[in-house]
Formats: structure tokens, sequence, C-alpha cells
């Protein structure tokens, strides 16, 4: 084993400060270390891609900026990640770049919102992604370097720094990083990837804009419908009705989950009730100023404001009960977390129906 000496410890330690203090006087961070990038690391990362590293992933054109294969992987070496992650990383981006809301400027909302990753498939355990407990919090290797990936992404490629082009009011702790895996194993249901299409095995990576995260807590019945309507109460309370509609990404417990499949319940079955459900009376909105819609943006405002319009509530044969949602599909549901309490999430989300996904496969052949 090679060993040094302490005058080269001392002088090893003090060129990596260096290092460290010069990405963080280049504004190159998230506000945390990042690690310094030598080419024989890059070239470690490029390696796991078969892609030209010139090639764009993905662009924001009013900002006349594009994220390349090489910037990715500076990125992604920069945010902690080993090599092998580096194709999740890929087919983020894909994915990201699949949605239509990043390249028109949603993460520069005044909104706060925040890219979050879910990985299906082996790759999972392959890499040591976490699913089975504190999936939104710390402590994973994987699950924190690929989600700061991206927001580093954001920031050195996009210049989406916080004050300037990032407009955000109060954001979000998922700017640092939101990357989760799906807890395949203890979900009584066929997971995310596969509900929409892909085979088991295939590793596939799901993107979505979101806006917040916000915990159930429901450990006192084991009743369908009364843990339902928990989840259609949150997506539909008035403070997330800024639009005529909304969306929602249920992070089910795996208890939770369990509670819906013990009582014959699909997850057609749940987002049906959520869809029907899922609605506001109308004077409850009047009350907060959300009672009628902006005929330029469509966002809700006052009844009495002069650039309002009825919403598409009005012309129903229930104009007092205004829905929350557009569509069953504007509601996706995935398993996640651990098997110990009946804790869920609501994660409020931007998102087309499906969700848009990458496979892995597709990171890997240069997109062929």
């Amino acid at each position: 084993m090679t060993t040094i000496t302490p005058a080269q410890a001392t002088a090893d330690s003090e060129r990596v400060q260096e290092l460290v203090e010069y990405y963080y006087d280049n504004e190159w961070t998230d506000g945390l270390p990042v690690v310094p990038v030598t080419q024989s690391l890059l070239d470690a990362f490029l390696a796991t891609v078969p892609r030209d590293p010139e090639e764009v992933l993905f662009e924001i054109g009013h900002l006349n900026r594009r994220l390349t294969v090489r910037l990715a992987a500076i990125n992604a070496a920069m945010a902690g990640c080993r090599p092998e992650y580096f194709p999740v990383v890929v087919s983020a981006w894909l994915a990201i770049a699949a949605e239509p809301h990043p390249a028109r400027g949603i993460w520069q909302s005044t909104t706060g919102t925040a890219p979050l990753l879910v990985v299906n498939g082996p790759i999972r355990e392959r890499i040591g992604l976490n699913s089975r407990g504190n999936v939104f919090g710390s402590g994973f290797r994987a699950n924190a370097t690929i989600g700061r990936a991206i927001r580093l992404g954001c920031i050195n490629v996009f210049g989406l720094h916080p004050h300037k082009l990032d407009q955000a009011t109060q954001g979000t702790p998922a700017k640092y990083s939101s990357c989760l895996a799906e807890n395949e194993e203890q979900s009584p249901w066929e997971p995310l990837h596969v509900e929409h299409g892909y085979a088991a095995d295939d590793d596939v990576v799901t993107a979505f804009v979101i806006r917040s995260v916000i915990h159930i807590e429901a450990r006192h019945t084991q009743e369908p419908e009364q843990l339902a309507r928990d989840f259609v109460d949150t997506i539909a309370r008035t403070g997330a009705l800024i639009h005529e509609y909304t969306s929602a990404l249920l992070v089910l417990t795996p208890e939770h989950a369990d509670v819906f499949a013990r009582a014959g319940w699909s997850k057609q079955d749940l987002r049906d009730f959520v869809f029907a459900h899922a609605t506001q009376r109308r004077e409850d909105l009047a009350a907060v100023g959300k009672d009628a819609l902006s005929h330029k943006t469509r966002w809700r405002l006052p009844g009495s404001h002069p650039d309002s319009m009825p919403d598409s509530a009005s012309a129903t044969d229930t104009p007092d009960r205004v829905p929350a949602l557009s569509n069953p599909t504007s509601v996706q549901i995935m398993v996640a977390g651990a098997d110990n309490a009946g804790v869920s999430a609501v994660v409020e989300i931007f998102t087309l129906n499906p969700p848009r996904e990458i496979p892995l496969s597709l990171s890997r052949i240069g997109g062929s």
C-alpha cells in the first residue's frame, strides 16, 4: 500500500481546499462544496455512455443555453456521483427535455419549482438508490448526488442562480436534490414504469416538475375510502388551486398501498376516487378570492376582478362544486418509503399525462 508523508498530505489538503474555494468564487456550487473535476475523472464518466460528448441533451431556447453530454458529466462529477450513476443522469436530462415546462422557464418561476426524478428497475439495487425509508431525505449517495447533478446543471449551464435567473419567492428543499426510487418489492401493484408500458426489468427514469411535498399522517384507519379522502383533502385545498386545475403524484407508503390493495382497489380505482371527490366548494374559493379565472393566464382570481372569466365548472350541472383535477390521469401513483408507519405524501406537480419516462437503454446506446 502506498504511503504519503505528513508534508505531502498537508500539501494535497491545501490544494483541494484551494480548488473548492475556486469553485465557490466562480459560483459553480449550490452552496455546498463540490468535487473538483480532473480530466481522468471526466473521462471515466464519459466512458459510461457511448454518446458524443458534444451532443445536446437539453436546451432552454429563451436563455440560448444548451447542456451537452460533457457538461452533464462535469456537473455529475462535481455533485459527487460515481461514474456508474451517469447513465441515470443522462436519462434524467432526456426525460426533462421531453417535458414541456422546463424549456419554457418553469424553473425560473416565482413558485419555486424543482425537478423530481423517480427511478425504476434493477438499476436501483445496482447503484444503491434508496426506496425504503427517508426517501425525501438525506443519507444515500446515489439519491443525493444524482438529484444534485441536475441542480448543478441548472446553475452552471443555464445560469439559474437564486436572486438572478431563478426568481423563486421561497423555493423548496428539492432545489438541492430530489431523486428517489420506487419501492417495487413492497408494492402490491405494478410499478410506475410498468404501468406506462415498460418491462419490469427495464431501467427507467421519470422526470416531474414539482412545487411541494406534503406529508399525510394517516395511521388511524384501515378503510380505503377514509384514507383516500385524506389525499383528496390535501389535493383540493384552496391553497393548491392556483390554476384552473392541478396535478398530483401520490407517493404511498407500503402500509397505505396495502390498505387499498386488501380492499381490492387497483391504482385506477384510487385514481378514479380521487378524481371524483377532489372538488372544492365555490363559496370556499370565493372566500379566498379564487372563484374565477384570468382570461389571459387561467390563473385563479376573484370574480370581481376586471380580467376574470368563469371557470369550466360554471357551465356544469353542479357549478357550486369546482373540480381540482381535469382528468383521472392528473393523479400519478407510486410506492416508496418504509413500512413502519402510515405516512405518505402528496407531491404537487406540473406534468403531462402520462409523465415523461426515459429508459436507460437510450442513455447507453447514443439515442438510437
